[in-house]
């Protein structure tokens, strides 16, 4: 295989190092294409846009809707069922707030599940056996593929974010939700590192239960935190995600380089 890849790998290093300008989208890939090509030249930063229309749309079954109104706090963990996605750390970091109060609480696990990927299978079943291991099976409850429109009832009611994964390039769901006025609870690596502004917009963390308990535990004490942040971060989204970002930044670049 690495016979076979070599004279392909070198084909697309030479190519890439050609181009006038790499647009990237986050500062956190451009370090990830320089180590993967040092002979890349000029990098730009374009950050990915949201379609902010279609959030518009929200719908629930009515289950869900008792379940928003019954607890006091809401949080959503909203991945594929990935184990790389780390899912069981917002498992971990909710049991840590079950123990710090009294008050309802709730965890909401929701992604893209697939009955025919194995992993998929296997990693929903590894996070059921985990939630009862802490003891919280009856505070959590699992979402597989949900309709577009459900995603968006969820990321507006929920008391915050909780997104786990390590070394995102990006991340799109951490912007979706701030532009849906919920928070982030985010590990501190990779792409949220620059779409989430620590203690304004949300929180980031060290990849511990402690830590994102912690964060998590600050939404249930301050009953105001999720307002004063939500509001902070759709005025995040729409300086720096918005479509129109997107485009002003992707057209002073382009009529640059046909100056040059």
């Amino acid at each position: 295989k690495q016979l076979y890849r070599a004279p392909l790998d070198a084909l697309e290093a030479w190519t890439t190092a050609r181009a006038d300008k790499i647009f990237v989208n986050s500062r956190f890939t451009e370090s990830v294409v320089r180590d993967t090509f040092p002979g890349v030249g000029e990098c730009e930063v374009l950050y990915p846009s949201l379609n902010t229309t279609k959030f518009a749309e929200q719908r629930a079954a009515p289950e869900l809707e008792k379940l928003f109104s019954a607890n006091k706090s809401v949080f959503l963990s909203l991945n594929r069922y990935e184990r790389k996605k780390d899912v069981g750390l917002a498992l971990e970091g909710f049991s840590y707030i079950k123990q710090h109060t009294q008050d309802t609480c709730h965890l909401v696990i929701a992604g893209g599940y697939d009955s025919r990927v194995t992993e998929n299978v296997e990693y929903h079943l590894e996070l059921e056996k985990l939630a009862v291991h802490l003891q919280v099976q009856d505070h959590v409850t699992f979402l597989r593929s949900v309709p577009d429109a459900t995603k968006h009832y969820i990321l507006h009611n929920s008391t915050a974010l909780i997104y786990t994964p390590s070394n995102e390039h990006f991340g799109i769901v951490p912007v979706e939700s701030m532009y849906c006025r919920t928070p982030v609870v985010a590990v501190n690596t990779g792409g949220p590192v620059e779409s989430v502004r620590d203690h304004v917009t949300g929180f980031l963390c060290e990849p511990e239960r402690e830590k994102f308990g912690a964060a998590m535990l600050e939404f249930v004490l301050d009953e105001g935190l999720k307002v004063r942040m939500g509001g902070e971060g759709r005025k995040r989204v729409e300086e720096c995600f918005s479509f129109e970002a997107f485009t002003e930044k992707l057209n002073c670049t382009v009529e640059e380089m046909c100056k040059t």
